[in-house]
């Protein structure tokens, strides 16, 4: 299980995105050496040093500070697309190999290199942002409706990353909860909702509050 790359985006000016100022750094691409992770602060943007995260109202922070995509997903969509998708295209900042991403526990947490160590927290909602960046027709409900979201993490210890570091679990919580379940449960599922609290402690508080809403109002009958 490894790094492909560590990938930075700089801010672009777009037609397509929500962002006030109409700038996006989704379009990230790889760097060329070693980058420095840090948790950037509850109203910080990405906890990559280079890397822009422009929509802070809906991305970054410490609860999604860094974003990695499998690039068998990757490849997936690629046969499915019918087009080629270089590491970062999703906009993430880590491509991985070897790796699970969207099966990974909410809670997770990775030892990336020799010294960076990264909690899961979330799955990735797709926006329009990234619909216009991928320039795909209905590509957020085709996104969704495969459920491989991806993995947004928290940064538990700091430090410095580069392409071909080892990346190992070091930590896996005692519950079921999985990126893939999480992201269904919030989208397309939610019944699936009062699952969640199971990995409380470690859910991104946004999915957490979803969860709680929904058990003060139905219980936890539905269930499934």
């Amino acid at each position: 299980m490894k790094l492909l790359s560590v990938n930075l985006g700089r801010p672009e000016a777009v037609p397509y995105t929500e962002q006030p100022d109409g700038v996006t750094g989704i379009d990230k691409r790889p760097a060329d050496g070693p980058v420095r992770v840090a948790a950037p602060g509850p109203d910080g943007a990405s906890g990559l040093a280079g890397d822009a995260v422009c929509e802070t109202r809906h991305h970054g922070g410490d609860d999604q500070a860094v974003y990695a995509m499998a690039r068998e997903d990757l490849d997936a969509w690629e046969r499915t697309l019918g087009r080629p998708l270089t590491n970062g295209m999703f906009g993430e900042n880590l491509t991985t190999e070897g790796i699970d991403v969207s099966g990974a526990l909410i809670g997770e947490h990775w030892a990336v290199g020799p010294e960076v160590v990264l909690e899961v927290t979330s799955g990735r909602i797709p926006c329009r942002t990234f619909q216009g960046h991928l320039g795909e027709k209905g590509w957020v409900k085709r996104f969704t409706e495969r459920g491989a979201p991806g993995a947004y993490f928290r940064v538990v210890r700091p430090g410095e990353i580069r392409a071909g570091d080892a990346v190992r679990i070091v930590h896996r919580p005692d519950h079921e909860v999985t990126v893939a379940l999480q992201f269904r449960a919030v989208t397309t599922e939610r019944a699936l909702l009062p699952r969640l609290l199971a990995a409380s402690g470690a859910l991104h508080p946004e999915a957490l509050a979803k969860a709680r809403t929904y058990v003060e109002k139905y219980g936890t009958a539905q269930t499934v």
